[in-house]
């Protein structure tokens, strides 16, 4: 295991910068996800870690030693990717196998790793089976236990491993690979557009965005405090309610109503918004008035949409909440976020 540092890291593929100047440490033994939509440079920057890319600028550190000129091999990096990497001639114990041997590890170690991988990912009975005639769940299981099977890896790379994988299976894997976690502490980075996924597996989750990373935190922190609108957008269903406001001291106006601030936030100029979550935002008869525009029925709750001065925001109501005639929406003391030019202010 290492602690693997990011030290002022930025590529370019010709056209600008698909990842800006990062700095980070993956901290020894730690579970970390990188989450982002499509194009945001996490795949670009878990590949820069694992040697499949070298960076434009930068270093990449093991342990406080330089990395940046190895190659993946001698990086000694564990890496499964999107789709399943195997080889299909092969058993599926021939597959686990196949990382050991090829770096001449004695027989006995071979055959004990080998049976502990199939029990974990639940392949005992297709030990002998031929990985040609597997579905393309079972195929991505095999890449996920080869490249847990080593012992002696500095880190584990997830590439968006469960893309293939049926989405009645997801829950079961991720709380596998939660539990291989904590039973074996190999710092890992997962790469996900899936909050779902991040959120579950992670200790902490890495957001990135347009090619930087805006907040690092736990999931906790993301959902309660994001340091930036594109979070609290991201993250969340609904994600959170971003409303353009005046600030003036400890007061913010929308569309003519005044809205009380905690305290008054210190402002640099830029283009200023407010951030609340849907379930911060209560329906009823008291705050400020609301015209609703539509109620999505989601089982347990609602989701009720609503405009508020000119901007449209969602409340997250319990399922019998009763809709007022006039509707009122009043905000959660202490959950109301003020953010200037996107980034948070208060």
């Amino acid at each position: 295991m290492a602690r693997i540092e990011l030290d002022r890291v930025r590529h370019s593929y010709g056209s600008g910068y698909a990842l800006k100047e990062i700095s980070h440490a993956f901290e020894d033994g730690g579970a970390y996800a990188l989450l982002g939509p499509s194009g945001c440079g996490k795949t670009t920057l878990l590949n820069i870690i694992s040697g499949l890319v070298a960076p434009s600028e930068g270093r990449v550190l093991f342990d406080g030693a330089d990395v940046t000129p190895l190659a993946t091999r001698d990086r000694n990096i564990a890496q499964v990717f999107q789709f399943p990497v195997i080889y299909d001639t092969m058993t599926v114990a021939e597959n686990l196998a196949f990382p050991l041997k090829n770096r001449g590890a004695p027989k006995a170690e071979i055959d004990r790793r080998v049976e502990e991988i199939l029990r974990l990912i639940g392949l005992e009975h297709r030990a002998r089976s031929k990985a040609r005639g597997l579905t393309a769940d079972d195929k991505q299981k095999i890449s996920l236990g080869r490249g847990l099977v080593r012992e002696d890896v500095n880190a584990i790379l997830f590439d968006e491993p469960l893309t293939v994988i049926d989405p009645h299976l997801k829950w079961k894997l991720r709380s596998q690979l939660k539990a291989l976690h904590r039973e074996f502490r190999r710092t890992m980075v997962y790469v996900t557009h899936d909050q779902t996924e991040a959120l579950t597996f992670a200790d902490k989750v890495v957001v990135m965005f347009e090619g930087e990373i805006v907040q690092i935190g736990t999931p906790a922190e993301l959902f309660e405090t994001p340091r930036h609108t594109f979070v609290g957008y991201f993250i969340g269903s609904p994600g959170m309610n971003v409303i353009p406001a005046r600030i003036d001291g400890a007061t913010a106006t929308v569309g003519g109503q005044a809205i009380k601030l905690d305290r008054a936030p210190t402002l640099t100029g830029g283009k200023t918004e407010l951030g609340i979550r849907p379930e911060h935002l209560t329906l009823g008869l008291t705050g400020l008035p609301v015209s609703i525009t539509r109620i999505e029925d989601i089982g347990r709750a609602r989701i009720v949409h609503a405009d508020l001065g000119g901007n449209p925001i969602a409340i997250r109501a319990p399922e019998d909440a009763e809709i007022p005639a006039e509707p009122k929406v009043a905000f959660t003391p202490g959950k109301l976020g003020v953010y200037v030019d996107s980034w948070r202010a208060l």
